[in-house]
Formats: structure tokens, C-alpha cells, sequence
């Protein structure tokens, strides 16, 4: 009979099989307990099944048609977790040194602490300002909107942030990003794995407020360093900006009501004249501008939803 591994490693893939073969090499390279690897794979293109297939046989492969999104994607894979904690981690990253072994030590010794999240760095080793605290009713309207340019130091900014904080020393925390993160699969059991409705954004948010509500706390480790290639998951998705306010809405929808959903259609509504304004701007002046049409026909269906 097999033992129970210490750690599963839920890693979900979508086109990205070079950071993912680095990511898997580095990860089962790093000291640490004993652990299991779950390899999503949602309907690659570029040989990423293959690599896993051929290079890593002892990586249990779960194999999509196509891209069923990162929530679904990592739930498919914590569903077949077996370890008494899930290592969520994006396939650009890279575990750098002894890093999951101190997430793993942190939690085996803190029984109020459900996850811990490393330091994310670039890869020459500068600090990566991932983490931030949970959104409020103030942040749609400072984040992603004119006022953020208006009012770059404003209140909210420094608050949503943590500008105050350089994110190079241990601190409990609000929400850290799911690209490397540490979970008791007790807190999963306790308050479920990802909300679906968030296909691709909001989910880490969504999981860390309901593990905050169910009361249980969050650290983030400044001396556990992992490696993160900005992008590397997402860059070749297409509709990023579309999903993403499409689940900023749902996370507000949920977390503060239908009135809040209508406030951030507001918000992105200024931002869409402004980005309007601009682009009309430019064309009177003669210069290169984006096409109207397809943002406006995009903005048209997200206030719709």
C-alpha cells in the first residue's frame, strides 16, 4: 500500500511547455516531504501532454479536450489530491532553494494558519509585488479607471497595494496569488475548492475571503522564494481584459451584492468612455488609434451580463 504523499502539487497547463517542463524539473528537485504531481492538462497545442508523457512519467496526467479555465482546471486536479496539503502552482513558476519545505514547516507548525504563499521573484531575484489586500467598494473606482492616473497615490491605491509594505518580509495576508500557493486540504474540505463562476481571475480572491470567513489565517513567507515568468500562463489568451471584468463582476456580485455588481459596471463604464475619448482623440489627429467596434460590441455584452 502506497503511503499518503505530504504534499500534492496541482499544476494546470495550457500552452506553456517549456515553462512547464522548467517548472517541473525545479519542483521535483526541491527539498521537501514526500508529494504527488497532478499535471492539468487543458487542451494544449504545443506538445505539453507529450513533454509530461515522455519526460515525467511518474506525474499524473489529467487530460481536457480543451481549455475548461484555471478554476475548473485546478479543481480537476485538488479532486484527485490525496496529500494532507495542495500546492497550487502556475506552470511559470520555478521553486527556488528550500522554499516549499519552509511553506510546509510554517503550517505544520501554526494550526491556525490554512495556506502560506512564498515570495514570488523575476528571475534575476527582484521582489514581485503580488500580493494585495481583498478588494472594497472604493477599489473599482481607483483601480483600472481614469482615477488611477488622476490620483496615482490616492488612499484606496496605497490601501488595495499594500504600498506601505515592501512584500520582502513574513506578514499575515489578505489574498495572495494562486501561482504558488500552500493550502491544508482540511480548510479545502472545509470550505471547497475554486468557485467555477471565476473562469480564469478572482478565484485565489474568492478562495481567500471564504478562508478568512471560515477563520483561518494566511502568511505570506518573505525567505521562500519562488521564481515567476510575468505572463508566461496567460500572455497568449486573447480575450484577457473581457474575462477579467467579467469575473471582477462576479466576485463583487457575490461578496457584495447585486447593487455592488451595478456600481462596477459604472466604473468600467468610465473607464470605456475614456478609453473612447482617446481613441476618437487620435483619429482627429491624424494619428494610429484602435478600432472602436470591437471594444464597444465587447463593453456592449459586459454591461448586459
Amino acid at each position: 500500500m502506497t503511503a499518503r504523499p505530504e504534499i500534492s502539487v496541482v499544476i494546470p497547463s495550457w500552452n506553456t511547455r517549456d515553462y512547464l517542463e522548467a517548472c517541473l524539473r525545479t519542483l521535483l528537485a526541491a527539498p521537501g516531504p514526500e508529494r504527488e504531481v497532478i499535471v492539468v492538462e487543458n487542451g494544449s497545442a504545443d506538445g505539453s501532454r507529450e513533454l509530461v508523457e515522455e519526460s515525467f512519467p511518474d506525474v499524473r496526467l489529467v487530460v481536457n479536450a480543451e481549455n475548461e479555465g484555471f478554476a475548473r482546471g485546478c479543481n480537476q486536479g485538488m479532486e484527485q489530491a490525496t496529500g494532507r496539503y495542495v500546492l497550487l502552482l502556475n506552470t511559470d513558476t520555478e521553486i527556488r532553494g528550500d522554499a516549499l519545505a519552509k511553506l510546509y514547516a510554517f503550517l505544520e507548525e501554526h494550526a491556525e494558519y490554512g495556506a502560506a504563499a512564498p515570495r514570488l521573484v523575476h528571475p534575476d531575484g527582484g521582489t514581485q509585488r503580488t500580493v494585495q489586500a481583498f478588494p472594497n467598494l472604493w477599489t473599482p473606482l481607483f483601480f483600472g479607471t481614469p482615477l488611477q492616473r488622476w490620483f496615482p497615490e490616492s488612499r484606496e491605491l496605497r490601501r488595495y497595494f499594500l504600498r506601505d509594505w515592501s512584500q520582502e518580509t513574513s506578514e499575515d495576508i489578505d489574498q495572495p496569488p494562486a501561482a504558488a500557493l500552500l493550502i491544508k486540504s482540511e480548510v479545502l474540505e472545509r470550505i471547497g475548492h475554486f468557485d467555477e463562476t471565476f473562469w480564469l481571475f478572482y478565484n485565489d480572491v474568492d478562495l481567500s475571503k471564504r478562508m478568512r470567513a471560515d477563520g483561518w489565517k494566511t502568511r505570506y513567507l518573505g525567505d521562500a522564494e519562488v521564481v515567476h515568468h510575468v505572463g508566461g500562463s496567460t500572455k497568449n489568451f486573447g480575450p484577457f481584459v473581457l474575462e477579467w471584468q467579467k469575473n471582477r463582476l462576479a466576485y463583487y456580485r457575490k461578496h457584495h451584492g447585486r447593487l455592488a455588481g451595478l456600481w462596477v459596471k459604472a466604473c468600467t463604464g468610465l473607464t470605456f468612455g475614456d478609453w473612447w475619448l482617446t481613441q476618437l482623440g487620435r483619429r482627429l489627429r491624424g494619428r494610429d488609434a484602435e478600432p472602436l467596434g470591437p471594444m464597444t460590441r465587447a463593453f456592449t455584452r459586459f454591461l448586459a451580463s
